[in-house]
C-alpha cells in the first residue's frame, strides 16, 4: 500500500517524538531501533523509510527534546514580568516533578554524558541547541553587559544540569529534595523568610 506524503510525514514524526521520549528515559543506548519502531507502532523494517540511520534518528530525536525545552522556557519568560523570569526557570527545572519525569524534561541532563560519545554530528547538534537555551539564561541576567551575562548562563546551566543529575541518582527522598533546594540557592540565593505581618494600627473607628 502506498502512502501519502503527509501520512508519511506524521508518521515520521511520531517516531522522532516517541524517540525523544525514550530516550530521556532509558538514556542514547538504554532502547533499540527495533523497540523504538515498536513503540511508534511500526515493524523494525520501515525504519530506513524514514532514516538513513541510527545517528540520523539520534540527532532528530534529541534536537526535538532540546527545542520542546526552548519552547518552553520562552513561553515562561513571556508570561511573567522580567524580574520573576529567571526564578521561575530555576525553580521549574530543579522541581520534583522535572526530576521524577525525565522523559518529559531537558535532555541535557539526561543524555549530555552519552551524547559526548557520539558521532560529532550528533554531538554539534546537541551543542547548538544548548547554546539557545544559554541564550535565553543570559537575557535573563538584565545589567550585565553580553559577555558576562553569557558566562552566568552557562554557569548556571551547569549548576541546574548538576543539581538535577545528582537528585536523580539520590532518588526521590529527603536527600534529593536537599540537593535541589541547595541547587536553586546556589543560583538564586537563600529563600527569604516571610516578613512577620504588623498588628493593625487602632484607629478611632476600631475603638
Amino acid at each position: 500500500m502506498r502512502y501519502s506524503k503527509e501520512h508519511k510525514l506524521q508518521t515520521h514524526a511520531r517516531i522522532v517524538k516517541r524517540a525523544s521520549v525514550k530516550l530521556r528515559e532509558k538514556g542514547a543506548h538504554g532502547i533499540g531501533v527495533a523497540d523504538l519502531m515498536k513503540e511508534a507502532g511500526l515493524t523494525h523494517g520501515g525504519f530506513y523509510a524514514h532514516f538513513d540511520s541510527r545517528d540520523a534518528l539520534m540527532i532528530e530525536a534529541v534536537t526535538h527534546a532540546m527545542d520542546r525545552s526552548t519552547e518552553h522556557w520562552k513561553k515562561q519568560s513571556e508570561a511573567i514580568p522580567a524580574e520573576k523570569r529567571l526564578p521561575a526557570i530555576v525553580n521549574s527545572y530543579l522541581s520534583a516533578e522535572h526530576r521524577d519525569n525525565p522523559g518529559q524534561g531537558c535532555a541535557v541532563p539526561a543524555l549530555a554524558a552519552e551524547i559526548a560519545r557520539e558521532s560529532a554530528k550528533t554531538r554539534k547538534a546537541f551543542a547548538g541547541r544548548m547554546e539557545r537555551l544559554i541564550g535565553i539564561l543570559a537575557r535573563q541576567f538584565h545589567g550585565l553587559p553580553p559577555k558576562a551575562a553569557r558566562k552566568r548562563a552557562m554557569a548556571t546551566l551547569a549548576t541546574m544540569m548538576g543539581s538535577l543529575v545528582m537528585a536523580r541518582v539520590a532518588g526521590s527522598g529527603e536527600f534529593s529534595d536537599e540537593i535541589l533546594k541547595s541547587g536553586r540557592e546556589a543560583i538564586l540565593g537563600p529563600a527569604r523568610p516571610a516578613s512577620p505581618r504588623r498588628p493593625a494600627k487602632r484607629t478611632a473607628a476600631s475603638t
